[in-house]
């Protein structure tokens, strides 16, 4: 399975959720509201979730390797830097 599209869509400066993320695989299948988050150690993605109604957080997809969450995450930030730069050269 292969990422054919990242599509990024850059947050609120002051939060530390920069940007949410939709990514299209063999351009065939699209996950969207991936996050990208500002931690200590850097930016990390995060899944999309749901609440459970034992109010815990569930993820709806993620990935079941760590090559494949390896090979997302660097799709993914990527074009998140790729956008930021975009932005400030606006």
């Amino acid at each position: 399975m292969q990422v054919t599209d990242v599509r990024i869509r850059v947050i609120d400066k002051d939060s530390k959720m920069k940007a949410v993320a939709s990514v299209t695989f063999d351009d065939c299948f699209v996950v969207h509201d991936i996050k990208v988050i500002e931690g200590e150690k850097g930016y990390f993605i995060a899944m999309p979730s749901k609440r459970t109604p034992d109010e815990q957080f569930r993820d709806v997809a993620h990935p079941i390797n760590p090559e494949m969450r390896a090979q997302l995450e660097e799709a993914i930030l990527t074009r998140f830097h790729e956008a930021v730069k975009e932005a400030e050269n606006q």
